[in-house]
């Protein structure tokens, strides 16, 4: 009995406080099988009330009686609404640390820009946030509207919400779970993002975790980019995020390749840093593709920036232009 099983027997279940059905809600948001235990979370209408104590029952009576598992952990989450409404939502994720996953949201934020999109930054790397610096950001507290909706910041005409606001400068941030899903959540639902943004893109944390969980059922849907590195120890985490992703129902665009190889500067040549480039093995355990390789570079005129008439600029105008026509 696989999830997808689980899933084509109870998405036909009613949600009574909305009164449709919980595929019509697209609020299963995770089933995981663990033996004779399903684990189930699932966002409804209102908590606590006589719908939610309906939909439980139904819920155990299909997963217990119907299917045979001997239990089953359901956990509820309230259906709030965005304040973001036709923006496209790209994850922006990777395996492990240090493969350059915040400079590639900087930097496609940037290109999509420089196309005249209206573009977001939600950066949700909570414990290594570094959006405002690679933007070049001076930080400070937000300010909030007469309506008691945070007010974004804005740079290079990209919105952007972080942690780093939030935190006093240098200090870690040191939270639990829980702090961690309401800082989140609020940066959804309680942020006073334009209407008309056309892109919002997720500077997600790195590997897997509550995050992941906690990203899908915020978004109405997603895609997510993933960022590697050719060196082989990126492997490993990259394909188990490239699966936690999958397994949530969010489809991958591809793979990044970053720190691809140096660019000599008398010849320019393209140096290859690794023998080995563990990238192939990625895409193909994933089934999805290489989008771009991008190398070694120090820009010419920010700190971590580039524009059109960089090499590194132009390779991010052609994946703006991918997400676009997309």
């Amino acid at each position: 009995m696989t999830a997808q099983d689980i899933r084509s027997r109870i998405e036909k279940l009613i949600d009574p406080s909305q009164n449709k059905t919980l595929k019509e809600l697209n609020a299963i948001k995770h089933i995981g099988v663990d033996d004779d235990l399903v684990v189930l979370i699932i966002t409804i209408g209102e908590l606590g009330g006589d719908a939610e104590k309906k939909l439980r029952r139904d819920l155990a009576k299909i997963i217990k009686l119907d299917l045979g598992f001997k239990g089953i952990k359901i956990q509820f989450e309230e259906n709030r609404r965005t304040t973001i409404r036709k923006a496209k939502f790209i994850i922006i994720a990777s395996g492990k640390g240090g493969v350059g996953k915040s400079y590639i949201t900087a930097n496609l934020a940037y290109a999509l820009r420089r196309q005249n999109k209206k573009v977001g930054i939600i950066d949700c790397d909570i414990y290594g946030s570094s959006i405002p610096h690679l933007l070049e950001m001076e930080i400070s507290e937000p300010l909030v509207g007469k309506d008691n909706y945070i007010i974004p910041f804005k740079k290079y005409g990209i919105e952007v919400m972080s942690t780093a606001f939030f935190a006093q400068d240098e200090q870690p941030v040191i939270w639990r779970g829980s702090m961690l899903k309401s800082m989140i959540t609020s940066f959804f639902e309680q942020v006073k993002w334009s209407h008309d943004l056309e892109f919002v893109l997720i500077d997600a944390p790195t590997g897997t975790g509550d995050v992941m969980i906690d990203l899908k059922t915020l978004m109405p849907s997603a895609e997510v980019i993933l960022v590697s590195t050719p060196n082989e120890i990126d492997t490993y985490g990259v394909i188990k995020a490239g699966n936690g992703y999958k397994e949530l129902r969010h489809n991958i665009i591809g793979i990044i390749e970053n720190k691809s190889y140096v660019i000599d500067p008398k010849s320019s040549d393209e140096i290859e840093v690794y023998k080995r480039k563990a990238t192939d093995e990625i895409a193909e355990k994933l089934d999805t593709e290489i989008i771009a390789t991008i190398p070694f570079a120090v820009p010419k005129f920010h700190l971590a920036l580039y524009e059109s008439g960089e090499e590194v600029g132009e390779i991010f105008d052609d994946l703006a232009t991918l997400l676009i026509i997309r």
